[in-house]
């Protein structure tokens, strides 16, 4: 069941690594040399032995851990440099155990807490994953411990079948699953099995008397286990969903969701209930939806999320939108641009007047372009005031307001009433009637600038939903300074890119020029890195309109056509949205799929 009988030390481990050719005999002499100095600046302690000839200790930072520190570059593979990962599958081919990148939104978080105890689990580094028949798969980071897993072989009756993972993928698994599972299970332990009933199908709910409420400490622990693993895995939305006898707890990650936890249903309400006392609803309001925010930090910077309940068949459903300033406030640059989009967006928000527009779906990143755009914009010499509905992410830079329409404060009064706070830029959430096409524009005929959003499909037939709205033409030839179109597309996952030619049909339907070879694209397989998906992170596309003299002259025809003010678009070189989505496909950042499916 385990290999032959070895010790896993630094020493060792850069052996292994020498006789790959991933590193060379000085860096194998660098690492023996300062291993045990780079384990105590990673342990953060002084009174250290000699760790390079040692045997790994749980306590102790691992060899891979330690040797990945040094930051290595592997010869001949292009700047990659030598990761954890990279080390645990060279020991893992070297002593003839499988290697296993662990993915916890794909791993039995119930077989995992309920084998192994959490403290042994955590003492040995080591989670169970996987069951076939009585087999079970075991991930350890040192397979070398013989008695601890002869142990856990003995006392749970069951055969392991080992793998190797790397130290820090099974401390994160350990962390976040036993914290949530422990804190719900518990909680569910101190519930009094009640005849429950939350859904349209039953008639009567009788409550316990010791049933358990928001502010027990399982439930508390429940929930912050649960937002700090949203973070950790970079989702934008995390949707607790009640089902008739279960609740499912599913994350957005580059906008496609993925089902993670299964709740008890006696726990739905408790927890439904904390959240909604963090963010300051009405926690005995059960039949009407409700907003609110909850601000928090994560990892030395402040998150803001807004949460939104809605009373469904089987109980109240929760929304978490999730805004990391690091996704919603980036470099002009970082957000995908081609040259010419990013001179001429750049030139549009520079100039000292006029209306910009950003226009998409919703989920298509114009929040990020525009709160993007403000954050370079602004400084101590200018007032940006912003009228959102609601407010996407505090920020002290700008003068907030969010509409209130039950009160009377909508987008067009408030534009009014900031006229006379001396604002510089303006940014209303979206121009959405004819009340606040008409502030906008006059906002921006009094020296003021102004940024807005509109929901159309491409840039050039903004112009012809203002003039539905009852903007004229010359109004809007006078004080549009350009418009942009955007969407989001995801990008291929570079750990599991490979190539494909495309088919004729699907030349074809794109329209490209025939080429004797055919067009060779990428696509990503799907991996543990990228859920299976084929694809990590997203990258927009843009499609920029700028307001010409040509593009003028058409607006001041008698009789304006969308067809022509595209064609004027395309003559001062404007990309389409379909054809700069082509651009990206081609250059390997995203698939076919994509194109087709976002353009």
């Amino acid at each position: 069941m385990t290999p032959q009988k070895q010790t896993l030390t630094i020493e060792f481990v850069a052996q292994i690594l020498l006789k790959k050719g991933l590193i060379s005999e000085n860096q194998y002499k660098d690492i023996v040399v300062k291993g045990d100095a780079q384990r105590a600046r990673l342990q953060k302690r002084q009174d250290v032995p000699h760790f390079s000839k040692i045997p790994y200790h749980p306590d102790m930072a691992s060899p891979a851990e330690v040797i990945s520190s040094f930051n290595i570059e592997i010869s001949g593979s292009n700047g990659k440099i030598l990761t954890e990962e990279a080390i645990t599958t060279a020991i893992a081919e070297k002593i003839g155990i499988p290697y296993k990148r662990l993915d916890p939104l794909k791993l039995n978080m119930d077989l995992a807490t309920s084998l192994i105890p959490r403290p042994f689990a955590q003492k040995y580094t080591m989670i169970a994953i996987e069951q076939e028949g009585d087999a079970i798969t075991l991930a350890v980071a040192d397979p070398y411990n013989e008695e601890a897993i002869e142990n856990l072989s003995r006392t749970k009756k069951v055969k392991l079948k080992l793998v190797l993972s790397s130290k820090s993928d099974i401390q994160k698994i350990v962390r976040e699953f036993y914290g949530f599972r422990t804190s719900v299970l518990a909680a569910q332990r101190d519930m009094v099995q009640s005849v429950d009933i939350s859904n349209l199908e039953q008639y009567v709910k009788l409550k316990g008397h010791t049933e358990i409420d928001a502010g027990d400490q399982h439930v508390v622990n429940a929930v912050e286990y649960l937002l700090r693993y949203a973070f950790d895995q970079r989702a934008s939305d995390i949707h607790i969903e009640p089902k008739r006898d279960k609740s499912f707890v599913r994350l957005r990650i580059d906008g496609a969701l993925h089902y993670i936890h299964t709740i008890p249903k006696v726990i739905h309400p408790p927890i439904i209930s904390r959240i909604k006392m963090m963010s300051r609803m009405d926690i005995a309001e059960k039949r009407k939806p409700q907003d609110g925010r909850i601000k928090t930090d994560y990892q030395g910077r402040e998150i803001e999320l807004r949460v939104s309940t809605m009373p469904v068949a089987f109980g109240e459903k929760v929304v978490i939108r999730i805004f990391d300033p690091e996704i919603l406030f980036q470099d002009i640059d970082q957000l995908g641009f081609y040259p010419r989009e990013y001179q001429l967006f750049s030139s549009f928000i520079k100039r000292p007047n006029g209306v910009i527009l950003v226009t998409g779906p919703t989920g298509s990143g114009k929040t990020t372009t525009l709160y993007s755009s403000l954050r370079l914009l602004s400084s101590s010499e200018v007032n940006i005031v912003t009228i959102e509905d609601p407010i996407e992410m505090v920020m002290e830079d700008f003068n907030q307001v969010g509409v209130q329409p039950a009160i009377g404060v909508t987008f067009a009064n408030t534009l009014r009433a900031f006229l006379r706070q001396d604002p510089d830029i303006i940014m209303v959430g979206e121009i959405r009637d004819k009340e606040t096409a008409e502030s906008a524009i006059q906002a921006a005929l009094t020296g003021h600038l102004v940024l807005s959003t509109l929901h159309t499909n491409d840039a050039p037939s903004s112009i012809i939903r203002l003039m539905d709205l009852g903007t004229p033409a010359f109004l809007i030839s006078s004080t549009i300074i350009g418009i942009m179109a955007q969407r989001l597309v995801r990008k291929i996952c570079q750990h599991c890119k490979t190539t494909r030619n495309l088919t004729e049909a699907e030349v074809e339907y794109l329209e490209l020029p025939k080429r004797p070879k055919g067009y060779v694209v990428h696509y990503g397989e799907g991996c543990v890195e990228c859920r299976g998906t084929g694809y990590k992170g997203r990258t927009g596309i843009f499609e920029t309109l700028d307001f010409t003299d040509r593009m003028r002259n058409i607006l001041s025809s008698s009789k304006i056509e969308l067809t022509d003010i595209q064609e004027a678009a395309k003559t001062d070189g404007m990309l389409t949205l379909r054809q700069c989505a082509i651009r990206k496909m081609l250059e390997g950042v995203t698939t076919y799929e994509e194109v087709v499916s976002v353009t």
